[in-house]
Parts: structure tokens; C-alpha cells; sequence
């Protein structure tokens, strides 16, 4: 093996390295969803999911994970390849980027030359595939052909090989000397020497066959490809050898052995086009292929929906390869109760509309172990897009479906979908057909109801008493029931006044007690709201509502008195100071989720700028979460959810779910388990010491070991940080430091101790 660890220090101007984000992040993707296969040495494979890779040794069974939290895009891969003789793994992605993983480096490179190139179309720069031959990586994309130097990490040359040096899509290339070989799309397959010190000339590629070839590879002596008719052609002969009833997937040769997989089968052939295997069905397992590879006597079938399934050549038997994780990289909604994490998919367009269905199931997260629910196992419930746990009971969940009703599970097992056939919901009528039941918004209340809303029916406002009883409210009085009156988030204030959001009204309020309705909208005296479409709701820890639309943030300060007659509901901007200029926090901000933690920070998810941690008062942003400076896999984050016991933040992202491990933790009911963290605080050490397992409003005193008072404060929630400095001054000497805790009543006391080091 070359070894290319120099050459990561050559060379870090000309590329992008990656941080690896291990020691505060976690990853929770799915790999269900096998994108391309590639052989690592004799024991082992490499597996590319969606925008994830895993590497199985066949000898052990270990199974190795390579996320965004290592350093990955996050982004959707198209292709990978692993070179045995440099030791080092490529990634390809459909935007162009390329990343490089090599053996024994942490950080992984990112080659952004075709991502970043300016000429040639977003839609071209797709890498499709890759050939290595004598030190060079030929990389197929939608434009053409360009040469990557495995030796000195850097491009060469780029062949635009269509008429007159047109981009054409490149599928596959092979190489068979003395000749390069390109599958095109548009124009057949073009043919050039290899050798030739002249291969951006387009008029030194040749066309010996037309057609729009899907793959071309060059096994033995001969030249095979495959068109879009299904058939395997041998380059030279006219009909083709074999043809497939469904559609050819993968095209790829391994150690003289050429794996076809189409949608339905895997079958393989060795020299001289003899076929090896053929795998149509397996025992127990319905699949759907979309990568295949064959060696070592192993056929491996890369599936759409059930990850790798590793079959020895000659049997009917299978091993599925599958690291743990959710059914998809795609989830919408959250909700998590002291480590358990529960995650629905379903999903609706910006208008609220939740066709074409989606037909998913339910992930649980639990005792570090996935529970994936399918949807057959779900009664029907359909388009799941909000999820609540019972903070009374949390082995039972409530799940809200846009087009099916409400969904109980209880014990991790579906119990019951109510919907118009056994409970007084309504399936309305629009435009002559069924609508649907259509649950978004819940939240339970401090009596046990849970509170939901549902969209396009008069009683838009109903909740589900701890006997099952579903008790409708109707909302007619304070907005119109028409056929675009949809209602998104919902939250409850102490005072149990119900909150609820829509997407044309603005935020509503309701008064269980006198049973009245207020609402806000746009406008000054009106709610000041910068648009009607309300998209997050939540109450704080002081019982300050925050409201995010798509157009910004605002606060309703006075929310004790928001039906009282004559009184000022208009909520307000959070104006802060940036370069010394005043400016409207979130300004233009779409907003898709606020999460309050037991410190009263804010988290606040975007549509396109990631995440927000917001200082209790919104004046201070305390962390900035990107694709670029986390593991976020996407900017447009969907959904937060905070476990009050560990503060371990949940970001539900379009591309994938990931976790940062936050120290804000909810109340404790005592003070008996109050630790502090790190502790011993190392010389190098430069973060801050979590104080947890406070109670509420408890008051926190640090001193020397001589009594000095070094710092004071009174917790909001489970947990206060220090920043081991005395008052902000001057950082404290090593030493031991006593932490004194007095509950707010003044009834329990606790003392723990700080060891610092300098």
C-alpha cells in the first residue's frame, strides 16, 4: 500500500479539511438504502447510503460508521471507490463534491474543484463513477471525464469527449488497453487511447456504438456494456447477449467477475460472459435493488429498503448487513422523555398540502437501540407529522397523521387510530372528496388531556381526556373554515390557555375557563406579527410565548392577559445590536421549530440557516449551527427536541437526524444527585464546569477553600455552568473549590466539590 499521509500537509491550501465532531456530536442515520458498494482488500466491503458510509469485516463482523459527525457533507452520494493501493476511500456526491477518506487520518478531505466550477451547470456536476488506473482516478460526471492524481491529491485534466467537445453524461468509463472507454447517455459509448497525451481533444474519442449506455465495463479480453433497452451488449457484436425484465441498476466488475443488477435480480458472469449466479428471491425478505457487487464466492445486493444483504455464492441463504439506525434520513417531527427518543417522517409542502401521501413508519429510540415500527404495523395512519409523549405515562404516544387522525401507541405497540369511523373527528368534504383527518399541533395539558388541532372541520380544537374521551371545541367564531384554513403548532400557558397556530390567522388563543378565543395577526395593534403564517409555537420558563413564522420571530410578553379587554397583545421583535447597529433578530427567518431548555435558552430551527441557541432573553446568541461549522447534514432543520434528563439536543434536518450534547437539563425534585463536570478541570481544559441535578430556582455559591465567594447564581433549571473564573475577572487558581446549593424554600442543602488544575 502508498501510504498519502504527507501529502494531507502539502496540500491543505489547495483543499478543504473537515473537523471531526465526535467528542459533542452524535449521528443517527439510516443505511436501509444502499447506494453503491465498493471491495476493500479481501475481507472487507464499503457501503455508501444515502449521505453515510459503513464498512462490514466479512472475518468479524465488525461494522465501522463514517457520518457528518466525522466529517462527512451530509449531502446525497452518488458513487464511491476505495483504492487498495493507496489505502484510501472516495466519495462522490450528485452536487460534484468529492471527499477523501484515507487510512489512518481523522480528517476528511474535501475536493470542492468540481462542486465550485463555474462553467459547467449545477444539474452536470453529479459524479457517476469511478475507474483508477495506474495512480489516476478517471471521475465520471454528467459533463464529461476528469483525472484526479491519487499521488498528489489534485486534478489534472477534464475531457468534455461529446461533438464538437460538448458535455455529455458520463455513466461508467473502463479500461481495456490500449484504449480508455466512456458510456455516455447522449451519445453512445466513445472510445480513446490512453496513452494519448492529447485526451481534451474531443476529436481523439471515437464512437464505436451508439445507444444510451447505462454501464460499460472490460472483463477479460472483452468489452461489455448495457443500454437502456435492458440488454448487455459485447462491444463488436450486434444483439445483445442477455436482457432483463426490469431496469438495470449497476453495471460494476470485481477480480474478473461482472455483477448486473437490476431492479428485481443480481446476476454475475466471469470470463468469457459465463454466467456464475443468479439471485431473483430470498427467503422471508422482499427487496428492491439498486447496487450489487460480487467477489470472494460472496454476492452482496445493495437494496433500497432492507441496507446490504450478503448472499454466498450457490446457497439461498443470507446475512443482512444493516448498522442500527431510523427508517429514514428524512424525519419531520420529534419528541423524547428522559432517553427516549420517538421520530415520524411524514411530510407536508409549505401550503400545508400533504399529497402524494406517505405511507412511513415510526422510529424509537431507546436504551441505545433503534425500534423501526413499519407502516403496516401503524392502522392506517398515514403522513404521521407530530408526535407527543405522555409525561404522566410515557409508554404511551400520540401521533398525528394529515390525512388519517390520530394515532395512540402505547407499550411501543399500535393501539388505536381515531379517525371519523370510531370517534366524533371529521373526515370533511372538499371539492367533492374526502379530505382526510388532518391532526398537526398537540401538547398535553396539566390535568393529562392532550390538546390538538385539526385542519379544514368547525371544530378545529379538540383534546383527549386521560379516559379517552375526545372533547371538540369550535373555532369558527374567530376564524373562517375554508378549504386553505390550516393549523400548525400548538403549546399551553400556565394558565392553561391553549395556543394554537394556522397558516393564514395568525396564532389563536383559548380560555378552556370561559371558553373565549382571542387572536393575533400582521399589523401594529393587531399582534405584530411579520407574517400570519405561524409555524412554531412555545411557551418559556418565565410563560412568554414565542412565536416563529416564515417571515421571523416574535414574543407575546403578556400572555396572562391576552383576553382581557383593551389589553396590549401585540407581540414584539427582539431587537439586538450587531456591529453597533440595531437589528430585528431572525429578521426574514423561515422558523420550523422553537425548543425551550431548563436553563430558559432558546433553540430556534431554520428552513435555510440552520440553528439558532438563543440566551433566555433572546439578546445573546450563544451557538450557531451550520452545515458548514457542524454535522448538521442540511441546513433546513425541521424539528428540535431536548431530553431534560441529559440536555442531549435532537436536530431533525431534512438529510438526517444528529445530536448535540448540550448541558441544560430540566429541575430535579431533589438535590440528592447533584455532580459536577467535568471534574477534576484539567490545565487545558478552557470550557465551562456543568453544575447538574438542581432543583428549580436553587441558589448555587462557589468558594475557595478559605470561604472566599468566587461565584453566586440561582438556577432556572437543572443546571447552572461555571466558567472558573472568579466573577468574569480572573480565572481561579488550582485549588479546591466547595459548591454550596440551597434549594428555593431553603429546606435541602447539598455540598460538592471542584477540583481545579492549572
Amino acid at each position: 500500500m502508498k501510504y498519502l499521509v504527507s501529502i494531507f500537509l502539502f496540500f491543505i491550501t489547495l483543499h478543504v479539511f473537515s473537523q471531526n465532531f465526535e467528542d459533542q456530536w452524535e449521528g443517527f442515520f439510516s443505511y436501509v438504502s444502499v447506494k453503491d458498494i465498493s471491495k476493500k482488500g479481501d475481507n472487507e466491503v464499503v457501503v455508501a447510503s444515502e449521505n453515510a458510509v459503513f464498512s462490514i469485516n466479512l472475518s468479524t463482523s465488525q461494522i465501522n460508521t463514517t457520518t457528518t459527525v466525522n466529517g462527512l457533507d451530509g449531502g446525497f452520494i452518488s458513487s464511491i471507490h476505495y483504492s487498495q493501493e493507496y489505502g484510501a476511500l472516495f466519495i462522490g456526491y450528485e452536487n460534484g463534491l468529492m471527499e477523501v477518506l484515507v487510512e489512518g487520518e481523522e480528517e476528511v478531505l474535501k475536493v470542492v474543484d468540481i462542486l465550485e466550477k463555474p462553467t459547467i451547470p449545477p444539474n452536470r456536476k453529479e459524479i457517476t463513477h469511478f475507474t483508477e488506473y495506474e495512480g489516476s482516478l478517471y471521475i465520471a460526471t454528467k459533463y464529461g471525464i476528469s483525472v484526479y492524481s491519487i499521488p498528489n491529491l489534485e486534478f489534472g485534466d477534464t475531457y468534455f469527449i461529446g461533438n464538437l467537445g460538448a458535455q455529455v453524461e458520463v455513466s461508467q468509463t473502463t479500461i481495456l488497453e490500449p484504449y480508455i472507454y466512456a458510456g455516455t447517455r447522449e451519445e453512445g459509448i466513445k472510445r480513446a487511447l490512453i496513452e494519448s497525451d492529447n485526451l481534451i481533444d474531443y476529436e481523439e474519442w471515437s464512437s464505436p456504438a451508439g445507444g444510451l449506455i447505462l454501464g460499460i465495463q472490460a472483463l477479460g479480453n472483452a468489452v461489455y456494456y448495457t443500454k437502456a433497452d435492458n440488454g448487455v451488449y459485447q462491444l463488436g457484436s450486434g444483439a445483445p447477449l442477455v436482457t432483463f425484465n426490469t431496469p438495470i441498476v449497476d453495471f460494476e466488475m470485481v477480480d474478473d467477475v461482472l455483477t448486473v443488477t437490476s431492479e428485481d435480480r443480481i446476476t454475475t458472469y466471469g470470463i468469457g460472459f459465463n454466467q456464475i449466479t443468479t439471485i431473483t428471491n430470498l427467503p422471508d425478505i422482499d427487496f428492491t435493488l439498486q447496487s450489487g457487487l460480487s467477489f470472494q464466492n460472496n454476492v452482496f445486493l445493495g437494496t433500497t429498503d432492507n441496507g446490504l444483504l450478503q448472499v454466498p455464492v450457490g446457497t439461498n441463504t443470507y446475512t443482512q448487513i444493516l448498522p442500527d439506525g431510523p427508517i429514514l434520513n428524512t424525519p419531520f417531527a420529534m419528541d423524547v422523555d428522559f432517553g427516549r427518543l420517538w421520530v415520524v417522517f411524514g411530510d407536508i409542502t409549505q401550503t400545508n398540502n400533504p399529497f402524494p401521501i406517505s405511507p412511513l413508519g415510526i422510529s424509537n429510540f431507546r436504551d441505545d437501540t433503534w425500534l423501526n415500527i413499519p407502516y403496516e404495523n401503524l392502522l392506517g395512519a398515514s403522513d404521521l407529522v407530530n408526535i407527543r409523549i405522555n409525561p404522566n405515562n410515557p409508554s404511551e404516544v400520540y401521533a398525528s397523521s394529515f390525512v388519517a387522525g390520530l394515532l395512540k401507541i402505547n407499550n411501543q405497540e399500535p393501539e388505536v387510530l381515531y379517525n371519523e369511523n370510531n370517534s366524533a373527528l371529521e373526515n370533511p368534504v372538499i371539492n367533492s372528496a374526502n379530505a382526510g383527518v388532518r391532526i398537526y399541533g398537540s401538547e398535553f395539558d396539566a390535568e393529562g388531556n392532550l390538546w390538538f388541532v385539526q385542519s379544514l372541520v368547525e371544530e378545529g380544537l379538540a383534546r383527549i381526556t386521560p379516559s379517552q374521551q375526545i372533547q371538540q371545541i369550535d373555532i369558527t367564531s374567530i376564524i373562517e373554515t375554508d378549504e386553505e384554513q390550516a393549523l400548525s403548532d400548538l403549546d399551553i400557558s400556565r394558565e392553561g390557555f391553549v395556543f394554537f397556530g394556522s397558516v393564514n390567522n395568525g396564532v389563536i388563543g383559548y380560555d378552556p375557563n370561559t371558553n373565549s378565543f382571542n387572536r393575533i395577526t400582521e399589523g401594529l395593534g393587531e399582534g405584530n406579527l411579520p407574517r400570519s403564517d405561524v409555524k412554531a409555537l412555545r411557551m418559556d420558563n418565565q410563560n412568554r410565548l414565542w412565536i416563529g413564522t416564515t417571515r421571523g420571530l416574535r414574543v407575546l410578553f403578556n400572555v396572562g392577559a391576552f383576553f382581557d379587554s383593551g389589553a396590549n397583545t401585540d407581540a414584539q421583535a427582539i431587537i439586538i445590536e450587531e456591529n453597533g447597529v440595531a437589528q430585528e433578530l431572525l429578521f426574514e427567518q423561515t422558523i420550523t421549530d422553537i425548543e425551550v431548555d431548563g436553563s430558559n435558552n432558546k433553540w430556534i430551527s431554520t428552513a435555510t440557516s440552520g440553528v439558532f441557541y438563543l440566551s433566555s432573553n433572546g439578546q445573546e446568541t450563544l451557538l450557531r449551527f451550520t452545515k458548514d461549522n457542524s454535522p448538521l447534514p442540511s441546513n433546513n432543520v425541521q424539528d428540535i427536541a431536548i431530553d431534560d434528563l441529559s440536555g442531549r439536543v435532537y436536530f431533525a434536518t431534512v438529510n438526517g437526524l444528529v445530536a448535540f450534547e448540550g448541558t441544560s437539563t430540566a429541575p430535579r425534585e431533589t438535590l440528592e444527585n447533584v455532580y459536577a463536570f467535568p471534574n477534576p478541570v484539567r490545565p487545558n481544559f478552557t470550557g465551562n464546569v456543568t453544575i447538574d441535578g438542581l432543583t428549580a430556582n436553587a441558589n448555587v455559591k462557589i468558594t475557595d477553600i478559605e470561604g472566599n465567594l468566587v461565584f453566586e447564581t440561582t438556577s432556572e433549571g437543572g443546571s447552572v455552568l461555571w466558567d472558573t473564573t472568579a466573577f468574569g475577572k480572573y480565572r481561579v487558581a488550582s485549588g479546591v473549590y466547595m459548591v454550596l446549593i440551597t434549594s428555593e424554600d431553603n429546606l435541602e442543602t447539598k455540598i460538592t466539590k471542584i477540583m481545579v488544575v492549572r
